[in-house]
Formats: structure tokens, C-alpha cells, sequence
């Protein structure tokens, strides 16, 4: 992969500043006591070069999820390829294999992770309405990602909503858990044979893309 240029690193690296300077205010003072303008006199933008970078207020905090929502379209990607090379697996078992790894990894967005960051962060999320319809929005957007991966027909559409269904549930119950006062370890033999289930379910429920061979997916 060819390497990252100076002008687009520093862009990447001033949307992650801003938006954690915006969190920051906002996990101390609320999400909506917070205005766009007092986020960009923190982050020393104007306004206007504020909304250059992220649309809507919401977006500030949805940020955190941008690298994952094409996510399990990439899974899905290499899974068909690595079919060409003899080593690939079925759409569902790759998914699977991706979120129990991040399970092993205390990856966040499994919903599994103790850090008192993390914990205040899906608070916040799930605790401001205006934030769950925007990661509606962006659970829609993974939805059809996925769901090119998978062919674009009306059932790779269906099944594209079943699978990150799934990935969010799983993930919301773990943070419910955690955030209620339970330890991450308590809490990780029940994920894992969670998702096992889970997934399983999806394998069984969705034999056309257990039997049908990846290279035969639409591009």
C-alpha cells in the first residue's frame, strides 16, 4: 500500500484532534450544552472550517467509528480472496473470526472493554438521542457497504442487516454489562459463546452464503 502523504496524515490528524477535543467537552458537560463554536474555539478553528470537517455536531463523536464502517465489507473482501488463494473461509465464519478476535483484544467497538473512557464514551453515545439516530445513519451505510460485498441482491441486502444487527447487539449487551459493574472478565466466556451462538445462527439461517462460492460475489 503505498505510503500516506504529509497533507492527508495531517488531515486525519486534525480530525482526530478535534474530535477529542469535542468529546472531552462533552463528556464534562453534556452533549447538548455543548455548541459547535465552543468545540472550534477549543480546537482553534473557526466555525465555518469546523463544519468543513465534519457535517453535523453528532459527527464529532461518530468519528471514533469512521475506520469501521465499511469494516466488515473489508472482512468480507478478503475472505473472496483468499477463496481465489485457496485459504479463504465462508462471509459469516471471516465476520466471526474478526469479532471474536476483537473480543481476545478488548476492542471497544465489541462492547468489551473496562477503561473508564470507553465506558463514558458508549454512555454518551447511547445516552444522547440525537447521537443514536446519527449511528443509526451510519449503521445504514455499513448495511450497504456490506451488503455490495456481498453481491448487492435483495438477499445480500437482508443478510447485510442481519449480520450488523447481530455485531451491534452483541456488542451493546457486553458495554450493558460492564457498565452495570461487572469485570471484563466476568463478562468475556459469555461473549464468546454469545457471538459462537450468534453467528452460528446466521451460518444456519443463511446457507446461500455458507454454500455459495466468494468468487462467484459480485465485485
Amino acid at each position: 500500500m503505498a505510503e500516506i502523504g504529509l497533507r492527508e496524515r495531517k488531515k486525519r490528524q486534525t480530525y482526530q484532534n478535534v474530535s477529542d477535543i469535542a468529546i472531552g467537552l462533552f463528556l464534562a458537560k453534556g452533549f447538548d450544552a455543548v455548541s459547535v463554536a465552543e468545540v472550534a474555539a477549543a480546537a482553534g478553528i473557526s466555525k465555518p472550517t469546523l463544519f468543513r470537517y465534519f457535517p453535523a455536531k453528532e459527527d464529532l463523536v461518530l468519528h471514533r467509528f469512521a475506520d469501521h464502517e465499511d469494516e466488515a465489507a473489508r472482512v468480507v473482501r478478503a475472505a473472496r480472496a483468499g477463496v481465489g488463494a485457496g485459504t479463504g473461509v465462508s462471509p459469516v465464519d471471516a465476520l466471526r473470526r474478526q469479532f471474536l478476535d476483537g473480543l481476545s483484544r478488548e476492542d471497544p467497538v465489541t462492547g468489551l472493554n473496562g477503561a473508564p473512557g470507553v465506558l463514558a464514551f458508549h454512555g454518551l453515545l447511547y445516552g444522547t438521542p440525537s447521537l443514536v439516530a446519527r449511528a443509526y445513519e451510519y449503521q445504514q451505510r455499513s448495511e450497504a457497504a456490506l451488503a455490495g460485498a456481498l453481491g448487492g441482491t435483495l438477499a445480500a441486502r437482508l443478510a447485510a442487516g442481519q449480520i450488523i444487527a447481530v455485531q451491534r447487539i452483541l456488542a451493546q449487551e457486553n458495554w450493558r454489562r460492564i457498565a452495570a459493574g461487572e469485570t471484563v472478565d466476568a463478562v468475556r466466556g459469555d461473549a464468546v459463546v454469545a457471538a459462537e451462538e450468534a453467528f452460528g445462527q446466521l451460518e444456519a439461517g443463511l446457507p446461500w452464503l455458507r454454500d455459495m462460492g466468494l468468487t462467484k460475489l459480485t465485485e
